[in-house]
C-alpha cells in the first residue's frame, strides 16, 4: 500500500491513453512538415553555409583573419569551444544522472537534451581543428604511430586531453542517445504506411519486437551508459578547464577552476534545453507532456548551478586578493574595471543575479519569463568564457605588450554560422526523429499522468 501526495503535479497534463502518447509524437513525423519548419530550416541552412564559407576563406587565407594578435592568442575561437562544449552537458546530466536517481520528469526532454548534446558538441569540435590553421595536419595531434622520426604528441598537455575527452564523450552520447531512439523508431516502423520509410525505419531500429527480453537488455544497457556518462561529464569539462588552469598566466591558474566550469557547464546547458524546448512544445504540439513542472524543476538547477557559479567568481577575487601576488590581484581588478569592465558586468549580471530571481514561485513557473532567463544565461556564459580567456592576457607583464581584442567579422560569422548549423541539425532531427521518449514517457503514464491520478479507481488502489 503506498502513498503519493496528492501534491505533486501530474506529469502528462490531459486525459492521454497509451494510443494519445504514440499518436502524439508520431504526427510531426508522418504527417507533412508546417510552413513554419520550412522557413526556420530555410533561416538555419543559409547562415550556417555563410559560417562554412567564412571557414573555407579562412582556411584559404590563414587565421590572420581573425582579430588575434601577438598578445592575445586566444580569443574568440576558444570562447565558443567552451561555450559549445558547455552547453553540450545538459543532455548527458539531464539522461545520465537523471537516469540514475530515477527522476521520472526527465522522460520528457532527455530526447532533445542528448539531441543537442550531440550537436553541440559537433560545433565545439570544429573550433579547435580550424585553430589549428593547417587542418589537413590535424591528425597529428592522434597518437599514432607514424613516420615523422620523433613527433610524438606531448601526454603532459592538457590540450591533448581535451581531444580524448571530447571524442570519449561525443562517442558514449551517441551510443546512448541511438539505444534510447530504438524502441521509438520501431513504433514509428511499424505505424509507417510509405515503403522508403518503412525501409529505413526498420534498418534503424535494428529489428526491435519490445519482447520483454529486449526491453531487459535495453534497461541494463541504458544503466551501463549512464554509469559510464556520468562521470564523464564531470571530467570533460574539467579537462577543458585544465587548458587554462594548468598554465601560469595570472587570472589563469585558478585550482577552483574544474568544479566551477562543470557548474557553469551544466548551468549554460539547462539554460540552452529550456531555449529549445519552450519553442518546440510549441510547435509540435506537446503542451501536454513538456509543461511548467518540467521548466519549474529544471529552473531549479539552473538556480542551483548558478548559485555555485555565483560562489566561485566570489571565491576567485578573495584569493586574488588573499594570495598577495600583485599580477594576480592586477589580473581581477582589470577585469572589473579595465577596458572590458562592460564584459566583465555583463557576466556578473547574466550569471550571478538572473538565476536568483529564480526563488520566487511565479517567476520559476511563468514561461515567458524562463525562455527571457534561459537566453540571457547562455550570454552570460558566452561573456564568461570571453571574460576568462581575453582580459587574462591582453594585459601581461610587459605595458609594451598591451594590446586589445577586436573581433573581425569573420569571427563573428563563424561563430554565427556554428549556431545557424546547430538549429539545422536540430531541426532535420525533430522533423524525423520522435522528440519525446515515447515508449519512456508511456512507463510513467499510469504513474503520473493526469487521468490515472483523478480517477477514484487510482485512489481506491493507493
Amino acid at each position: 500500500m503506498q502513498k503519493e501526495a496528492a501534491i505533486r503535479e501530474p506529469l502528462i497534463l490531459g486525459h492521454k491513453t497509451y494510443h494519445d502518447v504514440t499518436e502524439d509524437v508520431c504526427r510531426p513525423i508522418e504527417d507533412k512538415a508546417p510552413k513554419m519548419w520550412y522557413i526556420l530550416f530555410g533561416i538555419a541552412l543559409v547562415i550556417g553555409l555563410y559560417g562554412v564559407g567564412s571557414i573555407m576563406y579562412l582556411l584559404g587565407t590563414g587565421i590572420g583573419v581573425w582579430g588575434l594578435n601577438k598578445t592575445i592568442g586566444w580569443a574568440w575561437d576558444i570562447t565558443n569551444f567552451v561555450w559549445w562544449v558547455g552547453i553540450g552537458h545538459a543532455g548527458t546530466l539531464i539522461s545520465a544522472v537523471l537516469l540514475l536517481f530515477r527522476q521520472k520528469w526527465r522522460m520528457a526532454i532527455n530526447r532533445s537534451a542528448e539531441a543537442m548534446t550531440i550537436f553541440a558538441v559537433f560545433m565545439a569540435g570544429t573550433f579547435p581543428l580550424i585553430h589549428m590553421g593547417r587542418l589537413w595536419v590535424g591528425y597529428w595531434v592522434m597518437p599514432i604511430p607514424n613516420q615523422f622520426g620523433s613527433l610524438w604528441v606531448n601526454f603532459n598537455s592538457p590540450l591533448l586531453w581535451d581531444v580524448f575527452a571530447i571524442s570519449t564523450y561525443l562517442s558514449v552520447s551517441l551510443v546512448f542517445w541511438y539505444i534510447g531512439l530504438i524502441p521509438d523508431f520501431a513504433t514509428i516502423r511499424d505505424r509507417a504506411k510509405k515503403p522508403l520509410a518503412k525501409k529505413m525505419y526498420s534498418i534503424l531500429s535494428f529489428g526491435w519486437s519490445g519482447r520483454a527480453k529486449h526491453w531487459n537488455r535495453f534497461e541494463l544497457v541504458s544503466l551501463v551508459l549512464a554509469g559510464l556518462a556520468t562521470p564523464l561529464v564531470f571530467s570533460v569539462h574539467s579537462i577543458v578547464s585544465f587548458d587554462f588552469a594548468t598554465s601560469v598566466i595570472p587570472g589563469w591558474h585558478t585550482t577552483i577552476f574544474p568544479p566551477y566550469f562543470v557548474a557553469g557547464a551544466v548551468f549554460s546547458g539547462f539554460a540552452m534545453v529550456q531555449t529549445l524546448l519552450l519553442i518546440m512544445r510549441k510547435a509540435m504540439g506537446l503542451e501536454a507532456y513538456i509543461h511548467t513542472k518540467h521548466v519549474e524543476y529544471m529552473n531549479i538547477v539552473i538556480m542551483v548551478t548558478g548559485s555555485i557559479v555565483g560562489t566561485a567568481y566570489i571565491t576567485e577575487l578573495f584569493i586574488s586578493w588573499y594570495s598577495g601576488v600583485e599580477y594576480e590581484s592586477y589580473a581581477f581588478i582589470n577585469r572589473a574595471t579595465g577596458p572590458y569592465w562592460w564584459a566583465y558586468w555583463s557576466m556578473m549580471t547574466c550569471n550571478v543575479v538572473s538565476p536568483q530571481l529564480m526563488w520566487f514561485r511565479p517567476l520559476r513557473r511563468s514561461l515567458l519569463f524562463t525562455f527571457f532567463i534561459s537566453i540571457v544565461v547562455n550570454i552570460g556564459m558566452w561573456f564568461e568564457r570571453y571574460v576568462i580567456i581575453v582580459t587574462s592576457i591582453h594585459r601581461d607583464y610587459i605595458p609594451a605588450a598591451w594590446s586589445m581584442h577586436f573581433p573581425s567579422h569573420i569571427d563573428i560569422a563563424v561563430y554565427i554560422g556554428t549556431i545557424g548549423l546547430f538549429f539545422v541539425f536540430f531541426l532535420l532531427f525533430a522533423r524525423f526523429f520522435p522528440v519525446l521518449a515515447l515508449n519512456e514517457v508511456k512507463t510513467i503514464l499510469k504513474g503520473s499522468g493526469q487521468s490515472y491520478k483523478e480517477s477514484p479507481d487510482y485512489h481506491k488502489h493507493h
